[in-house]
């Protein structure tokens, strides 16, 4: 196999967003509102458990009842995604209704997201080499001016985003439609990402995948460096 093109993740791949307790000070600080110590480190604690914080990991959390069929179509369109993760941060009580919306509002700028250490080596790297890059994302918004103000806009050919398109990944129209944006073939690509079940759609079309963990960034130095072996 040839690879030609290379498609990535956003969210747990390429970017990290930052912690629970990081989101709701930069909240608080924003509205100058103000909680006591032990209420900070119980609702940030809170937070993070109930999923509240998009892009951070959900295989640790339940939904709640009422929010399962939500969350399920949560990337499909921009009011869902909005509706299901304000609904999650309303299971934790903070002191003003305003901060919910608040809360959701900081998770879309660039402040709250930092690439991986290595993703500004691998990205420059395929450019050098004349690899065409793709980010496929399952998510809400448009994560497009997170890589502007991080550099890295330079070196992706096109966006293929699940809200605009009205289906998520597993589904292989969303990595079609990245192949077919990069003028490549599926048996010529490579899929990266970090979530076994979404990004292992592609292979659904003969794409090859490489998996990196989901973890802080400081946890994974270089876990996005094999890509450009496998080249």
């Amino acid at each position: 196999m040839t690879i030609e093109a290379v498609l990535f993740d956003f969210s747990g791949t390429l970017f990290r967003i930052e912690s629970a307790a990081s989101w709701l000070r930069a909240v608080l600080d924003e509205t100058r509102l103000t909680m006591s110590y032990t209420e900070f480190e119980r609702a940030a604690r809170a937070l993070h458990d109930v999923g509240a914080l998009p892009g951070g990991s959900t295989a640790h959390i339940t939904v709640p009842g009422h929010l399962t069929e939500l969350m399920a179509v949560r990337d499909v369109d921009a009011t869902r995604h909005r509706a299901a993760y304000t609904g999650l941060a309303r299971e934790v009580p903070l002191p003003d209704d305003r901060l919910y919306d608040a809360l959701y509002e900081r998770h879309m700028r660039p402040a709250a997201w930092h690439p991986y250490p290595d993703a500004l080596d691998v990205l420059s790297g395929l450019r050098e080499r004349g690899i065409p890059v793709g980010v496929v994302s399952n998510i809400g918004w448009d994560p497009r001016p997170v890589f502007v103000e991080h550099g890295l806009d330079r070196y992706v050919d096109t966006y293929v985003l699940s809200y605009r398109h009205g289906v998520t990944k597993p589904d292989p129209r969303l990595f079609s439609a990245a192949c077919e944006a990069l003028g490549v073939a599926p048996h010529d690509t490579l899929m990266v990402g970090d979530d076994r079940r979404a990004d292992a759609g592609a292979t659904a079309l003969g794409c090859a995948v490489h998996f990196v963990d989901h973890l802080p960034a400081e946890q994974r130095p270089d876990g996005l460096r094999p890509v450009l072996g496998l080249l």
